[in-house]
């Protein structure tokens, strides 16, 4: 972990890289061709896109692949506890020193790329010398100048959930500026699959693939449906249990039941799909420790979970799951400075018994515990603050029966995972 930590900071740190967030393609075009264009040599790319559900879609998509004796890279964003989760290489995750290696490779480019645009370097520049059946990259924010969006011919586009969360990036900061900027400029010449969305995003989605020669898969070729509490992926041949522990959430089956139709259409069998879904886990999503450390300092009346949604669509899909648990529920809030943490809490009122609010640890664009306890005591939440994640459990930790969740940020579920 020390070693994930350091890399970052050696990246944060260079004179050459950029740590801001600067969109375009000129400055990563450039370096790809002083490299020789090795994204070129990867065939049946995938892209991902969207606001929320990007990794939940790929990564079950990515299963779905890997349970069909196929195989599949990918390329993650962010990282949950560890840099080289980024770089899947088909059996294994990037070393250190390939990642060092091929660092030093970008450097002699002499390009001030950002960092972002470094780490998809080294994604595509060890990717390329792959021999797999499928490359799967999740783009970073918004679709059309993220550095994902370089490859000609994909073999798919997948756009998840679109909502406000990246608006901070944009001039206007409206829907419609995200929703042009997300599909307006996806590829003419690949299959297009569109997932679940609010009757608006939809019809304003419609209108920009209006003219896109792409096959377009929207979501009304499939449904997820409720049945005696279980629920099930539908559509107009088939129809699919979705057998799982590890998944609470409406929109995480959106997410699932999306791969799923894109998996039976790369000719997955239904049998192992079903066979794939019982095993399927989701880090940092509604993610339940059952052992561990952090479960260790608990009484046993205690249950927990950390979740890293940090979005008000977000937020609003976990409210909808925390009112269906009948126990107190007390949270354990952090979230880096560019969010919106007045509209996200907004989303959680009367939800938690009590908050606690505490910084993330080792992210300098962490909020202040003191800013987000202001905005909470606005809200009418009964609010408190700690120093840092296990001073919050001492704050809240008690024989009462209830569910502790820690949310807000991927990178505090990254730290408390790996406290875990």
């Amino acid at each position: 972990m020390s070693q994930s930590i350091n890399l970052y900071k050696q990246l944060l740190n260079h004179k050459l890289f950029n740590k801001s967030v600067k969109f375009g393609l000129k400055r990563i075009k450039l370096a790809l061709s002083l490299l020789g264009n090795p994204e070129r040599k990867l065939n049946n790319v995938i892209n991902v896109l969207g606001e929320s559900g990007k990794f939940t879609t790929l990564w079950a998509l990515k299963s779905f692949i890997e349970a069909n004796n196929q195989t599949v890279s990918t390329y993650i964003s962010p990282s949950l506890q560890d840099v080289r989760e980024r770089f899947y290489m088909g059996n294994r995750y990037l070393t250190y020193k390939e990642i060092k290696d091929t660092i030093k490779k970008i450097e002699k480019l002499k390009i001030p790329l950002t960092v972002y645009e470094v780490l998809t370097l080294v994604y595509i520049i060890n990717a390329s010398k792959l021999d797999v059946d499928y490359f799967i990259l999740e783009t970073g924010a918004l679709w059309k100048h993220d550095c994902s969006n370089i490859f000609d011919f994909p073999l798919a586009q997948i756009v998840t959930n679109i909502n406000l969360q990246h608006k901070i990036f944009l001039k206007k900061k409206t829907l419609n500026e995200i929703i042009k900027e997300d599909v307006g400029y996806l590829s003419h010449f690949t299959n297009i699959y569109i997932g679940k969305q609010t009757p608006y995003v939809l019809k304003k989605i419609k209108g920009h693939l209006k003219k896109n020669k792409s096959k377009i898969h929207y979501p009304k070729s499939w449904k997820l449906i409720k049945k005696n509490k279980h629920y099930y992926y539908q559509d107009k041949k088939i129809k699919i249990k979705l057998n799982t522990r590890n998944v609470h959430s409406v929109g995480m089956f959106q997410n699932i039941s999306h791969a799923i139709k894109i998996a039976l259409d790369l000719k997955i069998s239904k049998k192992i799909i079903e066979k794939t879904i019982p095993s399927l886990t989701f880090p940092g999503r509604f993610n339940y420790l059952k052992k561990g450390r952090i479960k260790k300092m608990l009484h046993k009346n205690e249950l927990i979970m950390i979740d890293g949604a940090h979005a008000p669509a977000d937020a609003l899909n976990l409210y909808n799951y925390l009112k269906t648990i009948k126990l107190p529920k007390y949270g354990i809030w952090s979230m880096t400075k560019n969010k919106e943490p007045d509209l996200f809490i907004k989303e959680l009122k009367n939800v938690f018994q009590k908050i606690v609010t505490v910084p993330i640890e080792n992210e300098n664009g962490s909020e202040s515990p003191g800013k987000l306890n202001r905005i909470a005591v606005k809200n009418k939440i009964v609010s408190d603050t700690a120093y840092n994640f296990k001073d919050a459990l001492r704050k809240i930790s008690s024989n009462e029966k209830k569910l502790i969740v820690a949310f807000g940020s991927l990178y505090a579920a990254g730290s408390i995972l790996n406290k875990n």
